[in-house]
């Protein structure tokens, strides 16, 4: 915290990166510790008149945060704390943007150190501890929206004065695409949930889906009917081949639960002293532990006390974290298992659904962020061929790096929507009709949905994502389906063209190149 109550989000440290970022520090700034507090250091300390001339400090361009790390945090006078272990694995890779190197004599050189030092994990706080805070939602009754014809959104947190100022609105420039028309022509309106009777015509006698594509364009336009789900889902992450018979699912369900039974006794058969000394399975199980008891425990499915469907999320969790002991398990996971337990109700058959999931998800939990990065890239050309307005301004503004998309891509919108939209669009998604990567259509989509309001009030970086975690539960899902299908089909094969080979969801090209992320690694 600044000597004028200007207050900077924590930075995060690997165990025992605290003196050497202090080592490091010292040797551009001046740092003495406090006389009040030893675990408080003071920066710049203003009353000597030769710290006025120190230059801002230049960080390094990319930062890893993974788990294990110590936390340093604001204080009311000082600047750094030193400390505490923070608890929990983050798997955001925070690139540090650029800004301009022109110092301006005018500003405080204490404050630019303070801005440098709060780039590093601006991101992370706002990508991953709004991620995973324990009231899921808090995200839909936090904010109020207020809806008009040209996208605004309204903040909650404005004053009644801030209402009477009159703000000068940037010019915004055209969009190339007329992209309301565009809705008109090619953005199909939504139709009713695929219901009993029709599931079972898309079957023969013995249980064949007769036309797989047919069945994934239905439900790409219309979703299903929840109590549909536990069958039909096992389909679409591909649990079940298109053309298994009604004994042969039958068979398969029997086999698959005797095999995870066989996994899930490796760590149900570890004694007390085996996990002693066996410390990835206790930090494992410490997190999921922590994990599943705040993961959307306002629905009474997963709510109140000693709830059975919390202990089988953990069960599946940890199962899957000797399944694939690379990857293990990383905080967000817990976000996709839940609704596959609450529609399918059942421990194995999520557990083989979820394991199918993350075939194609995995690489969004891996330490180098392979999974991630490919996708945003992948978005940020698709915003350049359809927006090159909207491209230019993020472009102008160091916003390229589509950070501010980052939670809507980990976890497929799981925090943008009600759970039961959130469910319906993951089953529009896992279609894949049109394209495997339409949730990178439908972050397009919501971008240009308020392009006016981005680019007229002149949105940087930190105001921009804000701006987007705000969004959560206001945006209009059946909307945003009909404009992505709009700049889908507009995109094209350039549009194809732009997302790289192997990009999420689609399989891995070659899964041996993955790099898990590996909590006892330092970089």
């Amino acid at each position: 915290m600044t000597s004028i109550g200007l207050a900077f989000p924590p930075l995060y440290f690997y165990n025992g990166g605290v003196r050497e970022f202090l080592a490091t520090t010292k040797q551009h700034v001046f740092i003495v510790r406090s006389s009040e507090d030893a675990n408080v250091f003071v920066v710049n300390d203003l009353q000597d008149p030769l710290q006025r001339t120190l230059s801002s400090l230049e960080l390094p361009g990319v930062v890893s945060v993974a788990n294990g790390t110590q936390a340093t945090e604001p204080s009311s006078n000082g600047i750094i704390h030193e400390g505490s272990s923070y608890e929990g694995s983050s798997n955001a890779q925070i690139i540090v943007r650029q800004k301009h190197k022109y110092p301006d004599p005018a500003r405080d050189l204490s404050i630019q150190v303070l801005e440098k030092f709060s780039l590093v994990t601006r991101f992370a706080r706002d990508t991953t501890s709004q991620l995973f805070r324990d009231n899921h939602s808090e995200s839909y009754a936090s904010n109020e929206m207020r809806r008009q014809s040209d996208g605004t959104f309204t903040h909650p947190n404005k004053s009644s004065n801030d209402s009477e100022k009159v703000y000068e609105q940037a010019p915004v420039p055209a969009d190339p695409l007329e992209f309301d028309k565009m809705t008109l022509v090619w953005g199909k309106p939504r139709q009713p949930h695929l219901g009993l009777e029709e599931w079972h015509a898309f079957l023969d006698s013995e249980g064949r889906i007769m036309d797989p594509v047919a069945l994934r364009k239905r439900i790409f336009y219309g979703g299903i009917e929840h109590k549909l789900r536990k069958e039909i889902w096992g389909f679409l992450l591909g649990y079940y081949a298109d053309d298994s018979t009604y004994a042969e699912r039958e068979y398969l369900r029997a086999v698959k639960k005797s095999e995870y039974e066989t996994i899930k006794n490796q760590w149900q058969s570890i004694s007390p002293e085996q996990a002693k000394r066996f410390t990835k399975f206790r930090e494992r199980r410490g997190l999921i532990e922590k994990d599943v008891v705040r993961t959307d425990r306002a629905l009474p499915f997963y709510d109140g006390d000693d709830n059975p469907n919390v202990t089988t999320l953990h069960d599946i969790l940890l199962t899957y974290s000797f399944y694939n002991f690379d990857l293990g398990y990383c905080q967000g996971m817990s976000d996709l298992l839940s609704p596959i337990l609450f529609a399918t109700l059942d421990e194995s058959e999520s557990f083989w659904c979820f394991v199918a999931l993350m075939e194609r998800l995995g690489p969004n939990f891996n330490r180098d962020q392979n999974g991630m990065h490919s996708q945003l890239f992948a978005l940020g050309k698709l915003v350049e061929l359809l927006d090159s307005p909207l491209h230019n301004y993020f472009k102008q503004n160091d916003c390229l790096n589509y950070f501010f998309c980052f939670r809507w891509v980990l976890i497929q919108f799981k925090r943008e929507f009600e759970y039961e939209k959130t469910m319906r669009l993951w089953e529009v998604l896992w279609t894949h009709h049109l394209s495997e990567h339409l949730h990178l259509y439908v972050c397009v989509a919501i971008l240009k949905r308020y392009r006016k309001k981005i680019i007229g009030e002149q949105m940087d970086f930190d105001t921009l994502l804000k701006f987007i975690n705000e969004l959560s539960g206001h945006i209009d899902l059946d909307a945003v389906l009909r404009d992505a299908e709009a700049l889908c089909i507009c995109a094209g094969e350039n549009g194809a063209a732009s997302i790289p080979p192997g990009t999420p969801p689609s399989l891995p090209i070659d899964c041996s190149s993955l790099s898990p992320l590996q909590d006892d690694e330092v970089l």
